[in-house]
């Protein structure tokens, strides 16, 4: 049985979504257009495709309304015909990333998919979206966009999630939490464009790696939003996640984030 807090964001979602509707008479700033990719191999996205929703609509005072591409498979090789549309991201402000293909290298293929994000198109990318299309020749542009290289991960294990930057937007005012469960992803490389806003001990590599951070990606420093943090549920369920969350995916669309937080 799903838990209660889980039952609250999918209610939060689904009235959120009803009140953002085309056509609403309601006044007020038309609703953030988002689009929630995921799928593929390791996760449970068939809950998480209703978590992130349902966790940005109950923490944000500005609307979204959001459409969602769910690839049914465990499939860590599988092309999408979503992607193969040269149109997949038109009329979205945000596109959010949160899949699992690694065995993908097709070039032609990967390019369709970054091409809307170098043209300006945010971005989100979450926890197995830094491991997808590592297998070819675009590998580092893919790694560019993210922000960072994470070749892998340690075993599975709690950990401390420490702020390290406190003036940034994303994580001003923001406190230091633990999660509760937690697959905390090596990071090779980050990028010069990329700004690491927290971090955590590995325990297997007796380190600390950037877990949040910001990125401003080609030519047009197109704003991408990357946490490697969200293997479980119960970790995108906790407040100081969503919040984390909603945050960097405000900054991303160029929203104002503390007046529009709850």
């Amino acid at each position: 049985m799903r838990n209660f807090s889980y039952l609250c964001l999918v209610l939060l979602a689904t009235c959120s979504t009803l009140s953002a509707k085309p056509g609403d008479k309601k006044s007020g700033p038309a609703p953030i257009k988002a689009l929630l990719v995921t799928g593929g191999c390791c996760h449970d996205y068939d809950t998480q495709q209703e978590i992130i929703p349902a966790a940005i609509d109950s923490q944000s005072k500005y609307p979204v309304e959001w459409t969602i591409f769910h690839q049914r498979t465990k499939a860590g090789d599988m092309l999408l015909e979503f992607y193969k549309n040269p149109d997949w991201a038109k009329g979205y402000d945000i596109v959010v990333h949160n899949e699992c293909f690694a065995f993908v290298g097709d070039e032609d293929y990967i390019a369709g998919i970054l091409k809307p994000h170098q043209e300006g198109t945010p971005a989100i990318v979450v926890h197995c979206s830094m491991h997808c299309y590592r297998t070819g020749p675009t590998a580092e542009e893919w790694w560019k966009f993210c922000g960072v290289h994470s070749p892998g991960h340690g075993p599975k294990h709690p950990f401390e999630v420490k702020i390290t930057n406190t003036d940034h937007e994303i994580t001003k005012g923001m406190k230091n939490w633990t999660t509760p469960k937690g697959e905390l992803y090596f990071i090779k490389k980050i990028y010069p464009t990329a700004t690491p806003l927290a971090e955590s001990w590995s325990n297997a590599k007796k380190e600390m790696h950037t877990n949040i951070w910001a990125n401003e990606y080609g030519p047009k420093k197109t704003r991408v939003f990357g946490t490697s943090i969200g293997h479980h549920n119960e970790t995108m369920l906790q407040q100081n996640y969503m919040d984390m969350f909603t945050r960097g995916f405000l900054w991303a669309v160029g929203k104002p984030v503390a007046e529009n937080i709850k």
